[in-house]
């Protein structure tokens, strides 16, 4: 099965996911920055982060490609997955708002609790009421239209969500605290341009490296979920 993964920034690759779609049986096909009409019949659809917004598509035009692709595979029912910037691209592909969020850029080590409605979920069900995860995003989105809610955070309620066959993460659940200090380190002088501190920030990855065993679980669930459509 072909998994088309499309990334918008060299850096901000699969992580912990790769390995867990490659159990499921996916082989990866990537992308940058734009897709293929082919896309559309692709057994799997993977969107990962970057910086720029959802609504700043007149400055960077593949995100109006990307968008096209995710709102054609969800008329079809046909399963995508959306990780932060990818998640915000789901969610107005689904008619929901995105925009900047009034609480601020959200980053480092934090959590998210997860909804009632993640008890009967077939990726969420198994992990516990509260999940350790790496944030790092300053947009938010309007509830989803037709989504089901999964996660929430302290400083943003749209942390996760299922529509039909297709999931949405806000946060990075494939991140490892290796990938996170690179993160950290690339992005260290804007970091500090915007008042944060860097070395607390960093000094939070101990307990990300304590997460990846459920983190890692948590993906493998969302590889074979998304394998068995």
């Amino acid at each position: 099965m072909k998994a088309v993964v499309i990334q918008h920034e060299t850096h901000e690759d699969l992580g912990r996911l790769g390995p867990a779609l490659a159990e499921a049986g996916f082989s990866v096909t990537r992308r940058f920055r734009g897709v293929e009409h082919a896309d559309v019949e692709a057994p799997l659809v993977v969107v990962l982060g970057g910086p720029m917004g959802v609504y700043q598509a007149d400055q960077h035009p593949f995100l109006r490609e990307e968008q096209a692709l995710l709102t054609e595979r969800l008329a079809l029912d046909r399963p995508c997955v959306g990780i932060c910037l990818g998640a915000q691209l789901l969610a107005a592909a689904a008619g929901a708002e995105v925009y900047p969020g009034k609480n601020g850029l959200e980053i480092g080590v934090g959590t998210v609790r997860l909804t009632k409605d993640a008890a009967t979920d077939p990726v969420f069900s198994a992990a516990k009421e509260r999940l350790t995860v790496a944030h790092w995003h300053g947009d938010t989105y309007s509830a989803v239209p037709g989504a089901t809610l999964l996660a929430s955070s302290d400083r943003y309620t749209q942390q996760a969500f299922r529509l039909g066959r297709s999931y949405g993460l806000q946060f990075h659940a494939e991140l490892t605290a290796d990938e996170l200090g690179q993160w950290l380190a690339l992005g260290a002088d804007e970091l500090k341009e915007q008042g944060k501190d860097v070395a607390a920030l960093r000094a939070q990855l101990s307990k990300l490296k304590a997460a990846e065993g459920p983190l890692r679980e948590l993906l493998t669930r969302l590889a074979y979920a998304v394998a068995r459509h």
